[in-house]
């Protein structure tokens, strides 16, 4: 078979399987079998293995994934993502109503549209062909998951009917209820601890870096937003219309997941139907969006800083059932922190079946005044493990006894000790109390500490339980041999995890000195201490008045680093680290780069920037002695002005007179002063 020929059979089963897959995930239509589908795919796998040439990153046979992101590089939205206000009741919508009409004077409508509990995306596209998938991040940049986006069938690859040369789509990433059920029945299975929600393992898969397991996880995803250049499109219930005809899997109108609204009463008609109605879903939403239907009315009410002028989010209450609380257990934190878990008679809650509820500490369990036994009233809005919220005191069992919260850590039976002002009791045994030690290893290799990949908490469980670590020291001992007996560790998985170790001995001191774990000390004061002392050595041997006097380091801190530092265990810990290459001392560039310029100064940085990051400016912030700070008040000294800086902040930092300086001319002075300070040694005054 000519080359010809074969090229042609291949732009033609993708053509095929591209229609088949959006005929199934969006339209639910099954056009063929499953297994003609599996043929189909395989032929096409077959011709793209034999024809290097002909790859495309967009052919379905990607779907399954494969690709392993190292990191999520940082890209810039052409178009701001903005979060929306919430509101909670009828008068919060009225109160939106009337300021709208304050700002226009011409006729509109309302869309309201079901409020999807999943993960913010934008989808860039590029003559028809799918060229990015970025998430939301802080509004302005987000991070490139486009390997981890091919895999989701609902989003389609190539673009169908008439479509721009480029266009921007956003959506949310969600999980249905029955694929996160079934993903939570295979872990159940497999012995692994259970997801506790849709919405943040989604979140948590997309950052994923083996595309292939993000394809295993079957995520789904609704688009609702379309932005383009010179779009003729002037309302939103047609821009949903306009997403369907390219083949992008939208809200039902159908199904009433949209509808249009002329009032506050059909707004909330549409609110407490959906209020009621959304058990029935298959899917979670916590709430609702209206947001006016004209975009060139959107355009001309604008935006806040943080989000739209024109759109408001309804949030449901957190939806409580009643069950019964069976008994009370305690686990044991990274930090030695215990924490009483209601374990209750299994319900369901939001279409996931809870068996768990936090109960925080004792000061909770006696204000709630909680007993084995009680009915209890079980709530599932922002938490992570639902909470118990009262008891049904009406149903109490006549010989009910009132729990008295443990003295032994259940773990390893040391005393709890509990300090004045704290509101957790702690085991008193740090150092040899299993669940600490898994879990200063499991924040140890943690991404924005040691980033070890290859490794996770599993992975860290597996180790200890056959005994070959016993402290985040030992991880630098471990050889390929020791590991490749264990189960599930193939070849190429043991590889990952020795080259990631390896790796991790070129990670900055800063983050070597957050991975340490050190009670109170996070990121932030970690970078505070590693530029005030520069070393490990100055850190370890400082007392209370030398580490005060690092800035927003209090006594608090500075006590619980001594204390840290006086223990044996830890300092020949740190001695090890040591000796294994692990870097305890800031690098000559870091030196270079810092100075005492900012010191004091709080500092906003807003918009896009051309020549580096906001990430890397809120580095050179920190690092010349300055504070980050998000919002512009009376309070701040300089704002750093990039590209289509919010209007909001603009208008705060006129009416506090807080100095404006644009990207150039700040790092220039930055510079200038160092190379002054280097002759002079100027006091901070001189700048700005």
């Amino acid at each position: 078979m000519s080359k010809k020929v074969d090229l042609n059979r291949i732009i033609e089963l993708r053509e095929l399987l591209h229609e088949y897959n959006f005929q199934y995930y969006v339209n639910s239509k099954s056009l063929i079998s499953d297994y003609e589908f599996d043929i189909l795919l395989k032929e096409l796998e077959a011709l793209e293995e034999k024809y290097d040439e002909f790859s495309d990153p967009n052919s379905p046979t990607k779907r399954v994934g494969g690709a392993v992101t190292k990191s999520f590089a940082s890209v810039d939205h052409k178009y701001p993502m903005l979060s929306l206000s919430n509101s909670y009741s009828i008068e919060n919508i009225t109160d939106f109503d009337n300021r709208i009409r304050k700002l226009i004077s011409k006729p509109f409508s309302y869309i309201c549209e079901l409020k999807y509990d999943g993960v913010a995306i934008s989808l860039i596209y590029k003559n028809g062909k799918l060229a990015k998938g970025v998430t939301r991040g802080d509004g302005v940049s987000g991070e490139d998951v486009t390997n981890n986006i091919r895999t989701i069938t609902s989003i389609p690859l190539h673009l169908k009917g008439e479509y721009p040369e480029e266009i921007e789509v956003r959506g949310e990433v969600i999980f249905s209820r029955p694929v996160f059920e079934l993903l939570n029945a295979k872990r159940e299975k497999d012995g692994l601890p259970l997801f506790s929600n849709p919405r943040n393992t989604a979140s948590g898969t997309l950052k994923l870096q083996d595309s292939s397991v993000v394809a295993q996880r079957k995520l789904d995803c609704f688009l609702y937003g379309v932005y383009m250049d010179d779009s003729p499109i002037n309302l939103a219930l047609d821009q949903y219309r306009f997403l369907m005809s390219l083949g992008f899997k939208t809200p039902s109108i159908k199904k009433q997941f949209i509808q249009s609204a002329n009032s506050i009463e059909e707004i909330m008609s549409f609110v407490n139907y959906w209020d009621e109605k959304r058990v029935d879903l298959p899917f979670e939403i916590d709430g609702v969006v209206i947001k006016v239907n004209e975009i060139d009315l959107q355009n001309l009410i604008g935006n806040t800083a943080k989000s739209p002028r024109w759109a408001i989010a309804y949030k449901f209450k957190a939806l409580q059932v009643k069950t019964v609380l069976e008994d009370i257990v305690y686990q044991v934190g990274r930090t030695g922190a215990i924490t009483p878990v209601a374990q209750l008679n299994p319900v369901e809650i939001s279409g996931t079946i809870v068996k768990r509820a936090s109960v925080h500490n004792a000061d909770q369990i006696k204000k709630l005044d909680i007993r084995k036994g009680d009915v209890v009233y079980v709530e599932k809005g922002g938490e992570i493990i639902p909470k118990i919220v009262r008891v049904d005191l009406s149903a109490r069992q006549k010989n009910s006894k009132k729990i008295s919260f443990i003295n032994k850590c259940p773990e390893c039976n040391a005393d709890l000790i509990r300090d004045d002002g704290e509101a957790q009791h702690y085991c008193s045994k740090p150092i040899t109390c299993p669940p600490q030690i898994k879990g200063r290893i499991i924040h140890f290799i943690g991404r924005k500490q040691m980033n070890i990949d290859g490794v996770g908490a599993e992975t860290i469980e597996q180790l200890y339980s056959a005994g070959l670590i016993r402290d985040v020291a030992d991880l630098y001992d471990l050889k390929k041999e020791d590991i490749l007996p264990l189960d599930r560790m193939a070849e190429k998985s043991v590889d990952n995890i020795i080259n990631g170790i390896n790796d991790s001995r070129k990670i900055p001191f800063q983050k070597v000195l957050f991975a340490l774990g050190v009670r109170y000390v996070g990121e932030t004061v970690a970078k505070k201490l590693a530029l005030h002392f520069n070393n490990i050595e100055k850190i370890r041997h400082a007392d209370i008045d030398a580490l005060c006097n690092v800035d927003e380091i209090g006594e608090k801190i500075a006590l619980s680093i001594i204390d840290f530092f006086s223990s044996d265990q830890n300092n020949q810990l740190v001695d090890r680290l040591k000796d294994k290459g692990l870097i305890m001392k800031l690098d000559d560039n870091q030196k270079k780069g810092s100075s005492t310029a900012l010191s004091g100064k709080r500092i906003v940085v807003s918009g896009r920037f051309s020549n580096v990051s906001r990430e890397k400016l809120k580095e050179l912030i920190e690092l010349n002695g300055g504070k980050n700070i998000t919002g512009v008040s009376s309070s701040t000294d300089i704002l750093v002005v990039g590209e289509n800086i919010g209007p909001s902040k603009l208008q705060k930092a006129k009416k506090y007179n807080v100095k404006m300086i644009n990207e150039i001319d700040f790092l220039n002075q930055i510079a200038g002063f160092k190379q002054s300070d280097e002759e002079n040694q100027p006091s901070q005054g001189e700048l700005f």
